[in-house]
């Protein structure tokens, strides 16, 4: 499964595809400890304190202020890598992530690092959010499915990856070999990437996690169940077009002119949501199993499986749905006789998959947003933002998450929620503010204008003191939650990285 090579450039040095080296080299590096002598992009921000604040980007830059912004100091990273997150367990500790599974925790409050092993390490997989629930707890979230956690400050690092088993869509997909590995109990992750992942600053054991094609997970336990295992369980994304099952007779694999006008309607209420894909699931009866489905002749059920959903997805393509949105589920295994002898139960488990009290197909909205960061206020109300102008907005702990509309189509990158306003930022100096629990969005009054990417945003404890921050090393700061704020980073005439205007770079 390929990722979304149409990205904006902008995300690509703080997203998965961070390892296809998106940035080209433009300075030698420096080794001017404490001094920053050039300013380039910045990730992410965490505000253990008022006066305390962290920053994390490009070539390893790690910035620390420790006087409300008005002076900065260049931590010593111990590295070049892209440093994507950074969260404070305290104002003294904390940990760092980013590009081939770099991992760094800090015990001086950010001014130096030391890089701590752990599973994703030796697999050069990016590392892209991380959350200090206190000083000896963390997860880390990342590529390929990455959910890693330590107890003990980062001696030691768990791995709770996703993984694929025989019943996953993603297995199907698979090279042989993978498949194999599956079949044998071997781990093979799964081709998500876990974007972000926060936890409630009043209480540090309600966490969520987003990620790749809609994902969303939740826990109010910080994790794990008393056993070790994870208790992450999956939100839902809801509302939007449904259709009703579309049921056809015994044998058959026409659609009548009723249910061709119905598909039409559905096509035509989701063709502008591009973050939304549609699923097609073929059903069949215990009846045409029996009858079609002989042990050893599966051909003539593959036939009548394949029929039917060809038949959905011409008329979805037919009224302007592109192929790359549908998502055919329950494909027939052609292929089945390569595994039929070390797996006697293999069609047995596909029927199973299949089988249904109608015959038909099954059409259903496929989420696929692309998620950037996920923040909650108070344990039910909680924001996600995403690419595309997306905003879910969840008032149950995040097990069900609703559109609300911002008017625009930019990536929002990060969304931070406050007592008496929500506020989002993303590419080319979009902002924007809600104070009706996201119903309604305006733009902030006196707000700098800004053409660049703002890629985080983040307030003390209390949620006076807040900082904004982006590429070119570019820091806002606000001191009345979010009301007014005043650019601290760079200071005028500073020298910038020559990096390119947003959507200008190719990856």
């Amino acid at each position: 499964m390929s990722k979304p090579s149409w990205l904006p450039a902008l995300w690509l040095a703080a997203a998965a595809l961070a390892a296809s080296a998106c940035h080209e080299i433009h300075f030698e590096p420096h080794d001017y400890r404490g001094e920053i002598d050039i300013y380039d992009d910045l990730f992410a921000v965490a505000v253990p304190t008022a006066d305390h604040v962290v920053a994390v980007g490009y070539w390893g830059a790690i910035y620390v202020s420790e006087d409300a912004g008005r002076t900065w100091k260049k931590a010593d990273s111990g590295t070049e890598r892209l440093v994507y997150d950074v969260s404070m367990a305290s104002p003294r500790v904390g940990w760092a992530v980013g590009q081939l599974g770099l991992l760094l925790r800090t015990e001086d409050g950010g001014y130096t690092w030391k890089q701590q092993d752990n599973p994703k390490l030796a697999e050069g997989k990016n590392l892209m959010a991380v959350v200090a629930l206190d000083e000896r707890r963390a997860w880390v979230t990342g590529d390929w499915g990455t959910r890693i956690y330590t107890a003990d400050g980062g001696a030691t690092w768990v791995d709770h990856s996703l993984t694929i088993d025989e019943t996953h869509p993603q297995f199907v997909w698979l090279s042989i070999p993978d498949q194999d590995r599956v079949r044998s109990g071997q781990k093979v992750f799964e081709d998500v990437t876990l974007t972000d992942v926060s936890c409630l600053p009043s209480d540090m054991n309600r966490c969520w996690i987003i990620g790749e094609f809609g994902y969303i997970f939740r826990t109010e336990n910080g994790g794990l169940h008393p056993d070790g295992s994870p208790s992450w369980e999956r939100g839902a994304i809801v509302g939007g077009q449904e259709l009703e099952p579309l049921v056809m007779g015994h044998n058959v694999i026409e659609l009548d002119e009723e249910q061709r006008e119905g598909i039409r309607r559905f096509a035509e209420g989701i063709k502008d949501e591009e973050h939304l894909n549609v699923a097609i699931e073929p059903r069949v009866t215990d009846a045409e199993i029996r009858e079609f489905g002989k042990p050893d002749d599966p051909t003539p059920l593959f036939e009548i499986v394949e029929a039917r959903t060809q038949e959905v997805q011409a008329i979805l393509e037919e009224a302007e749905i592109l192929s790359d949105r549908i998502r055919r589920r329950g494909a027939p295994p052609w292929d089945y006789e390569d595994f039929i002898d070390q797996d006697p139960e293999f069609l047995d488990r596909y029927y199973e998959s299949r089988r249904a009290d109608f015959a038909g197909v099954q059409v259903s909205i496929s989420q696929n947003p692309f998620l950037f960061t996920v923040r909650f206020g108070d344990p039910l109300n909680g924001y996600v933002s995403g690419l595309g102008g997306i905003v879910l907005r969840s008032e149950d702990g995040g097990r069900t998450w609703r559109y609300e509309n911002v008017g625009r189509k930019q990536a929002l990158f990060a969304v931070h929620p406050l007592p008496t306003r929500t506020i989002v930022v993303g590419e080319k100096g979009f902002m924007r503010v809600s104070e009706d629990g996201g119903q309604t969005w305006h733009e902030q009054r006196g707000f700098p204008t800004i053409f660049t990417f703002m890629r985080d945003i983040a307030f003390d404890p209390d949620g006076r003191v807040g900082y904004i921050v982006g590429q070119r090393g570019k820091i806002l700061r606000s001191e009345n939650s979010g009301q007014s704020w005043r650019q601290v980073l760079p200071p005028s005439g500073a020298e910038l990285a020559d990096t390119a205007p947003d959507g200008d770079r190719e990856g």
